[in-house]
């Protein structure tokens, strides 16, 4: 299938398009890569249908990010970057959520690997994931407060760095 703008149309796009019209909520194809972006309660379901149907085959989950559009309101935008390695093919499977409830359903179940990735976007964001299986600080220490990629996290500016005494000094060997 052919866009208007005369760009062919991603297999996925076409699959998303006719797939479960209320768990899609865009289909963005720009410059090559397909962005699916679905509703928070239909992650999952979308996650599990990119992995199981056999047109698609995203059997891997390479990356987990996050976007703070602070102040823009749904402020955060998640994103789970897939690869179908049988059909050398990506996607970017994106939910928006809200600064207010930033509460998305854990994929772990569908890719174990997305373990990590959303324990580092709950470290760094404050993204809660219902169902995931160890979610705790990852990168920073338990008793951190605040999360410092938000673009609202303030930034103390200049501190005195302590003296560290002779420990830098270079000495004369002769």
């Amino acid at each position: 299938m052919t866009e208007p703008s005369g760009q062919k149309t991603s297999v996925v796009a076409e699959s998303f398009r006719s797939w479960k019209q209320e768990a899609v909520a865009e289909v963005i194809e720009f410059r090559g890569e397909t962005t699916i972006v679905v509703p928070r309660e239909f992650l999952r379901v979308a996650a599990e249908y990119c992995r199981a149907d056999a047109k698609l085959q995203f059997n891997l989950l390479s990356d987990a990010t996050c976007v703070d559009r602070y102040p823009v309101e749904p402020r955060f935008e998640l994103n789970y970057h897939l690869v179908s390695i049988p059909r050398r093919d990506r996607v970017r499977l994106q939910v928006k959520l809200t600064g207010a409830d930033p509460i998305v359903d854990s994929l772990v179940p569908v890719w174990p690997g997305a373990n990590w990735l959303e324990r580092e976007i709950f470290d760094l964001f404050g993204i809660r994931f219902n169902g995931h299986p160890d979610l705790r600080r990852i990168l920073l220490p338990e008793d951190w407060e605040g999360y410092p990629l938000r673009r609202d996290f303030p930034v103390p500016g200049f501190r005195d760095v302590p003296d560290t005494g002779d420990v830098f000094k270079k000495s004369r060997i002769l």
